[in-house]
């Protein structure tokens, strides 16, 4: 079967990322109030909302900078099952960091919950919602070689960085996005993968 329209994969030319701020603009504030440090009495949770802080569970109240790149960002067309496969992997491993390096299954719920919230946030960045640029941290997602050890096993060191901080450099790659189109071509896109995902309701 042939495709006629294959997703987007952002692939970032070699070379260090080299920036100017082009514009800043915090996310849409919204009041979580709810502290979860040792949250159950588990010693495992100490410390949670230093990474977020205490009202930002989703991350949703950080300062996105958007930069500049000398290296160019593009979006290049690549078959949906490469895309699926790359997904899957990085699901699996989240899988793993959740069920070997937590022993606890109450805090395995609550930061899969801050993990998956955020994922909710970016699909409102795709579909316009939410107000913010479409993009990445590339300092973020550049620690992803770091995370596996040269033998198989996950990283357990600290990386440096806080939730917070996720945004303080992103990269807005290109789209096919057309401002008078794309909100109900992408609408009725949303509606069809939940209907295939056995869940109609539409947004």
């Amino acid at each position: 079967m042939l495709f006629t329209a294959i997703p987007f994969v952002c692939l970032l030319f070699s070379g260090q990322v080299a920036a100017s701020p082009l514009s800043k603009a915090p996310v849409s504030k919204r009041t979580d109030s709810l502290s979860l440090n040792s949250w159950g009495g588990f010693s495992s949770l100490d410390g949670f909302d230093d990474f977020n802080g205490v009202d930002n569970f989703r991350g949703h109240n950080d300062v996105e900078t958007v930069i500049i790149q000398e290296t160019q960002v593009v979006c290049s067309s690549l078959p949906v099952r490469v895309i699926q496969q790359q997904l899957a992997i990085l699901r699996e491993v989240a899988k793993q960091i959740l069920t070997t390096q937590i022993c606890e299954v109450e805090v395995q719920t609550i930061v899969l919950q801050q993990f998956s919230s955020g994922f909710d946030d970016f699909s409102g960045d795709l579909l316009r919602h939410s107000g913010n640029q479409v993009g990445f941290d590339p300092n973020v997602a550049g620690l992803l070689n770091s995370l596996v050890n040269d033998n198989g096993s996950l990283n357990r060191n600290d990386f440096g960085f806080l939730g917070s901080q996720i945004g303080g450099s992103k990269v807005v790659p290109n789209s096919n996005w057309n401002d008078e189109s794309s909100p109900d071509s992408v609408q009725a896109a949303l509606d069809a993968a939940r209907k295939a995902a056995g869940n109609g309701n539409g947004q």
